[in-house]
């Protein structure tokens, strides 16, 4: 089984951390000795990346909920075909940051009622679940304040505010239950190194 490809998401709110776990988790597994892929979306692809720009920078009202869900999934399908299919293909472990629950979420649950919508356009289009989905759970106003810290260009959605957090929040935590298969929640208000060490103990149980 170790030989076998795998694709791991983490998935979360603005300021749960997860970015930095992904990192972490890529970064031990390439000690272990495994061939890995770190990416994110959106982006993860040329064609993606310049999509990414697109919809996370700019006013909170640039874009409709509905063309927000088709600019998501165009960069998804871009990152499928050119980055994460051809490495698990090759027996990689591709590890991901964000994927097709934070359009469950944040098109479909947050902005808008498209959950219905996502869902079709995910069947037709991508038709990949992960084969992990770490979810690094977050109290919603910490997470924001730690989102906002950062500073940058994108804040785009770190500008729907506290509410849209909270949303965000009890979405996910009902997605792992939808999910519950592939889904492993893992409490990320604590230090980086004790969520780390949960992370790397869930991965390894299932690879």
């Amino acid at each position: 089984m170790s030989g076998q490809g795998r694709f791991i998401t983490f998935e979360g709110i603005d300021g749960s951390g997860k970015s930095t776990q992904a990192r972490l988790l890529a970064d031990h597994l390439r000690a272990s000795g495994r061939d890995v892929v770190l990416t994110r979306e959106p982006g993860g692809s040329p064609g993606a990346e310049d999509i990414r720009k697109l919809v996370l920078e700019g006013d909170a009202d640039r874009w409709s909920a509905e063309t927000e869900l088709l600019l998501f999934t165009a960069a998804r399908r871009d990152h499928l075909e050119r980055t994460i299919a051809p490495a698990v293909a090759e027996g990689k472990i591709v590890v991901c940051d964000r994927f097709a629950d934070s359009t469950r979420m944040y098109q479909g649950v947050g902005r808008a009622d498209l959950r219905r919508l996502v869902d079709q356009l995910h069947e037709l289009m991508i038709c990949r679940e992960p084969d992990l989905t770490i979810l690094i759970d977050m109290d919603p106003e910490t997470g924001l304040r730690r989102a906002l810290s950062r500073g940058g260009e994108e804040e785009r959605f770190e500008s729907f505010g506290s509410d849209m957090q909270r949303r965000m929040r009890d979405g996910f935590l009902a997605l792992a239950r939808e999910f519950a298969d592939r889904f492993i929640v893992i409490d990320g208000g604590r230090g980086i190194d004790d969520v780390a060490a949960d992370v790397r103990r869930a991965v390894e149980g299932r690879i």
